[in-house]
């Protein structure tokens, strides 16, 4: 994967921040040897350019807690409006107009059923100019999540990528954010690599209390430190998401191959129309073409497979806004 805007510097940061979001930049200035303000220089670049922001993420599947992946179709005049709201709710990523601005593609991830029923049992149906609702649950995810799509890019080397591999206690319990944890998370949701001090603030709570508990939640993986940038910036515009069918003995040997595929940034099995749902990431239309009629259409055990080219990205992992 080459940049088309970058250069190798910035990729390598990109990659960095991607294996451990806190790391301090005089840490991965040593990694990638060059001096602290060079780093933090080319971070804030970062910021302001490719739309570069280091947020906590909560780990759905490990905390139990279901995820869907939904398809709406609306009507021409109404798609952006509703992926705009969709987008302001808490439990929602990933939100993007397709289909020649006619349907959103949106990840919820509701922390109870309650609020699962609240929106696909109640606002969504209510929704006027919403003319169908398809929703697919993930299962079982190949690749995504915490597993950044940068690891595929080899920016870092694999001596610099164990260098920046986070240092995680023992997990002391299972993975769960109880009450008194939400301040915490909140602001780590709104900044990833807030101050020990500025959590302190959030929380309330002593810095050495902030410390214990935040490396109890990323040794649990109930919360991991992720990143969100325009991939139209680093060389990738063109964003696909898949909605596959695989024979259900062969589906769990498709999901592995496609998550092996440089492309692939997504790939989850489904219930639903179709048994999995992956996103890639190409350069091109051409390439694009080349993928699916190549090493992803020769994939024995695919029985079918339909394309959502992506318009427009209206949400990533955060509310579009000033980043850290």
């Amino acid at each position: 994967m080459e940049s088309h805007s970058l250069d190798e510097l910035d990729r390598q940061l990109l990659h960095a921040l991607e294996r451990d979001g806190r790391a301090a930049f005089s840490r991965i200035a040593t990694v990638l040897g060059v001096s602290d303000q060079t780093v933090a220089r080319r971070y804030r670049r970062l910021c302001a350019d490719v739309g570069l922001k280091v947020i906590a993420v909560r780990d759905g599947q490990r905390l139990g807690q279901d995820q869907w992946m939904l398809r709406l179709r609306c009507t021409p005049d109404s798609a952006e409006a509703i992926a705009t709201a969709l987008a302001r709710r808490p439990d929602t990523a990933w939100i993007a107009l397709a289909a020649g601005g006619t349907e959103v593609i949106c990840m919820t991830r509701p922390r109870s059923d309650g609020e699962r029923d609240e929106l696909m049992l109640g606002k969504l149906p209510r929704t006027p100019h919403i003319v169908e609702i398809r929703a697919y649950q993930m299962l079982h995810t190949f690749f995504g999540g915490s597993d950044g799509w940068l690891m595929k890019s080899g920016a870092l080397n694999e001596a610099q990528a164990a260098e920046l591999r986070p240092e995680l206690s023992r997990p002391a319990g299972p993975a769960r954010i109880t009450p008194e944890d939400e301040p915490l998370v909140r602001a780590l949701e709104r900044d990833g690599r807030a101050t020990y001090p500025e959590l302190q603030l959030a929380t309330g709570r002593s810095e050495s209390a902030v410390k214990r508990r935040l490396a109890a939640l990323l040794a649990s993986r109930a919360l991991y430190i992720d990143v969100e940038y325009r991939p139209e910036h680093i060389g990738f515009p063109v964003g696909t998401t898949l909605w596959i069918t695989a024979a259900p003995a062969a589906l769990h040997s498709v999901g592995q191959a496609i998550a092996r595929h440089p492309e692939a940034a997504f790939v989850s099995a489904s219930a639903g129309p179709s048994n999995l749902v992956a996103t890639v990431l190409t350069r091109s239309t051409a390439e694009l073409y080349a993928y699916l009629s190549g090493k992803l259409g020769t994939l024995e055990g695919i029985q079918h497979i339909e394309t959502t080219a992506k318009l427009r990205r209206i949400k990533q992992l955060s509310v579009p806004g000033p980043a850290r």
